[in-house]
């Protein structure tokens, strides 16, 4: 009985450790805005690679506050590097391969694998066509065989997270720049575009102003941060229904948290911590959830948040001095979150164990905020084709970006998505 349990226990630390070294995280620090100092550190094998991985690989710096990083496919990931106003395209090495430029002030981005959409607080675009010009903040579509801009959209003032479902764009609007150089009031609504024309639908209408920030997606579903108007107007959250909204039924829910930081789990759930501030208080009220956006949208905001994170994750981020991002690994469950500490000086690193378990801290450069995990070694060496029959529900099937869909009538024809770890390429049957 003993040397069953011992094998056991030498069985469990082995698939741990294999796991924990096959993580690969990359990590956008913003630097100082306005001062050309972003950089890249690599995380690999549970220690930091570099915090200056782009520059390691490229001999040349990445720009000035880069902001977001998606997976665009197996060999392309594109970077925004918000006041340099460029896209910068790198190989999962690191390897630069483009950059787009034309695109100002662009703040988050989206991918179908075939373009990148953007969102840009900018009021002009330069195009494969010429420059065009928006009163208010538009989404540019990069082809990424050109890596040129080659449709543009107006939405909002001052347009943040950005997120694709069923073949259209859902862009939260925050006209941030009320009252600041703007002459126009907060916006609230959230945008849909139809991403093949690239041709605004309609404005959804959700009374929250201010809708900042990057939004995490689950399937259907989009966890939405709102910082209020910092005096009067308290920060909150929201869940959005993608589908409801496209189907013109009620399609959000609003709870008295923020979610400033938020990411997707691998059950479908949100993770958020939430800063609050306001001139009133003078000060920051911070949150920390675990959001079921499912349950959320059924009891209309009743039920499905716990003022928990997994394990010692939440006692954890409680003892950082400014929580700045946080992360779920879509292809093992690792979690990950970064202190910016004053944000003047190197942030950390926190991992943990996908149960909650603290693993380790790591020093990283200037306000790490932003993450994109590579897939383990084996998984890039190829594409599984699969097809599956129309109706069926796989489990936990992810896109490149971690979002989970919860059956396959979600999914596109043509599109790589990761199921049970493994990549697919899925083709619906007629």
């Amino acid at each position: 009985m003993k040397k069953h349990l011992t094998f056991l226990v030498m069985l469990a630390m082995h698939i741990y450790n294999n796991v924990c070294a096959q993580e690969k995280i990359i990590i956008l620090n913003e630097g100082l805005w306005q001062s050309d100092n972003g950089r890249i550190s690599y995380f690999e094998d549970g220690k930091v690679v570099s915090n200056q991985w782009f520059r390691d690989k490229n001999g040349y710096k990445l720009g000035d506050t880069p902001n977001d990083i998606i997976q665009v496919n197996d060999n392309l990931i594109a970077i925004d590097v918000n006041w340099s106003n460029i896209i910068q395209f790198i190989r999962p090495d690191g390897t630069a391969v483009a950059a787009t430029e034309g695109v100002p002030n662009n703040r988050k981005m989206c991918t179908d694998g075939k373009y990148v959409y953007v969102s840009s607080y900018g009021h002009e675009c330069e195009t494969a066509n010429g420059m065009v010009y928006f009163e208010k903040g538009f989404v540019a579509k990069i082809d990424i065989n050109s890596f040129k801009v080659v449709a543009t959209c107006e939405v909002g003032y001052e347009p943040e997270g950005i997120a694709l479902y069923k073949g259209h764009l859902f862009i939260a609007n925050s006209g941030g720049y009320s009252g600041v150089g703007e002459d126009h009031d907060y916006e609230t609504t959230v945008s849909i575009v139809d991403a093949s024309t690239l041709t605004l639908k309609k404005n959804v209408d959700t009374g929250i102003p201010n809708l900042y920030g990057k939004m995490s997606q689950s399937g259907r579903y989009l966890c939405i941060n709102s910082p209020g108007d910092y005096f009067e107007i308290p920060a909150c959250g929201i869940i959005f229904d993608c589908e409801k909204a496209l189907n013109g039924e009620d399609c959000f829910v609003v709870f008295d948290y923020p979610a400033t930081y938020n990411t997707t789990t691998l059950d479908g759930k949100f993770l958020a911590i939430g800063s609050g501030f306001s001139f009133m208080t003078g000060g920051y009220e911070f949150s920390y959830l675990t959001i079921d956006p499912k349950t959320m949208m059924e009891t209309h905001g009743e039920s499905g948040i716990e003022h928990t994170l997994p394990g010692t994750m939440m006692d954890d981020i409680m003892g950082m001095t400014q929580p700045y991002g946080i992360y779920v690994n879509p292809y093992t469950g690792y979690m990950y979150a970064t202190d910016a500490g004053y944000y003047t000086g190197s942030g950390d690193l926190y991992q943990w164990s996908p149960e909650g378990t603290l693993l380790g801290t790591h020093k990283l450069y200037i306000n790490p905020g932003h993450f994109l995990a590579l897939p383990p070694s084996g998984h890039m060496t190829g594409i599984e084709t699969v097809t599956h029959a129309p109706g069926s529900s796989p489990s936990f099937i992810y896109d490149l970006q971690g979002r989970r869909y919860d059956n396959e009538s979600q999914l596109k024809s043509g599109t790589i998505y990761i199921k049970d770890g493994r990549k697919m390429l899925f083709n619906s049957q007629p």
